[in-house]
């Protein structure tokens, strides 16, 4: 039992308290999910430029070593660089030769995607997400009951630019999918099935498939009962399987639309009282996006 929670801003004015609402919100689903937490921001983004969040320890080293037009945030466990989108690449190289003890939990123009284990309440506040400012975000509390209690197995997934993926449910051919995956250059930083979906929509997009058209496939590759909520750079989507076991409401109206395991992960937001308030369908694809 995982939870899942999701806030698209239509309303910029709202924009800088994305991260206070959505803390509200991964707060209320600690009971569905108190062993680790997670989110994905979707802030301010510089042209050319690309962040790279690391989880890890001995953080303050890392941009001195990179030179002089690096810049960095330390919050916590968790590292931010910005870095000139040409260099991204050499940066990761250096990264896994020199800092192999450094795990990439994201990267793109706009995300930053921190988790960890712990009351996501406590994870929430260590991060400081109540303060972050962005046009949407996806967060995830989870209940482990298929792999270990560690950072790695926390949610949100990140295998794309400025993609990310939360899961509630449970897959049962992820090990015979990875195997296909692999050999597309995908790798794993952990055992979940989770991870294992987010990299099967990254290799899909990779052949030219849009978000919708990868998810639709999904729902023939992808093998058992979940509810999907991924992040792009513009927005996000919902997808649930056929059978839809796992519960799922969403709430829109001219200012924002959210996305609960629960109602009352939306109860405190504004204006939830004049909200269409409704139940995502089977094997439905949801998605918003700025233009």
């Amino acid at each position: 039992m995982c939870g899942i929670v999701g806030l698209f801003l239509k309303d910029p004015s709202l924009e800088p308290s994305l991260g206070e609402m959505l803390a509200g919100m991964l707060e209320v689903m600690s009971d569905r999910g108190p062993d680790s937490a997670g989110f994905a921001v979707y802030g301010e983004g510089a042209p050319g430029r690309t962040k790279i969040t690391l989880r890890g320890k001995n953080l303050a080293s890392v941009a001195p070593a990179l030179g002089a037009d690096v810049q960095a945030t330390i919050r916590d466990t968790h590292l931010v660089l910005s870095v000139p989108t040409p260099d991204a690449g050499a940066v990761r190289a250096w990264l896994a030769r020199e800092r192999p003890d450094l795990t990439v939990t994201g990267s793109g123009e706009r995300v930053e995607i921190y988790k960890d284990v712990g009351l996501p309440a406590k994870v929430a506040e260590r991060f400081g997400l109540a303060g972050m400012a962005g046009t949407h975000g996806v967060g995830h509390t989870r209940m482990a009951t298929e792999s270990a209690v560690t950072a790695d197995g926390a949610h949100p997934f990140s295998t794309g630019a400025d993609q990310c993926l939360v899961h509630n449910g449970s897959l049962s051919n992820h090990r015979s999918v990875r195997r296909v995956l692999e050999p597309e250059g995908m790798t794993f930083t952990s055992d979940n099935d989770s991870e294992v979906a987010a990299a099967y929509l990254t290799v899909k997009m990779r052949q030219g498939a849009s978000l919708a058209e990868a998810l639709e496939a999904g729902l023939k590759d992808l093998d058992g009962f979940y509810t999907f909520v991924v992040g792009t750079k513009e927005g996000f989507a919902v997808l649930r399987d056929p059978v839809s076991c796992k519960p799922a409401v969403m709430a829109e109206t001219d200012r924002y639309v959210a996305f609960g395991s629960e109602y009352r992960a939306l109860a405190g937001l504004p204006g939830i009282e004049s909200a269409r308030v409704f139940e995502p369908e089977p094997a439905r694809i949801y998605a918003w996006e700025h233009a």
